[in-house]
């Protein structure tokens, strides 16, 4: 069994900053991509950013050189630094971890955490 959750999400003004974190806890072997998704209502959840193992990122177009992902594979954790927030970037936030566990290869999200951009 392997859970994930996220904190950081929050209410913050056009311009301004957040960090999300997603930790990963449970039984796995190890642990693989690491990937943030978003969803606003009546939308289809869209991947915003994600890193592998090995550290290689890859970004939507909509958040590249604004948003940074990063991971602390010794804490299984993986982050979102959120800077220069626009109205379009609220949205509910979730982690999708990949991993290797006793029943192979698999992955498993987040709850998601609320990210509210307004002035």
């Amino acid at each position: 069994q392997v859970q994930v959750v996220e904190s950081g999400g929050g209410l913050v003004q056009p311009g301004g900053s957040l960090r999300l974190s997603c930790t990963a806890s449970g039984s796995f072997f190890s642990i693989d991509a690491m990937e943030w998704y978003r969803q606003t209502p009546g939308n289809p959840r869209e991947s915003v950013a994600s890193i592998t193992s090995g550290g290689s990122t890859n970004y939507a177009d909509s958040v590249l050189g604004r948003f940074t992902i990063s991971r602390d594979n010794a804490q299984n954790t993986v982050y979102l630094q959120m800077n220069s927030l626009k109205l379009e970037d609220t949205a509910v936030y979730y982690c999708n971890v990949n991993f290797f566990g006793t029943g192979g290869f698999d992955d498993v999200w987040g709850q998601g955490t609320q990210v509210t951009v307004s002035s």
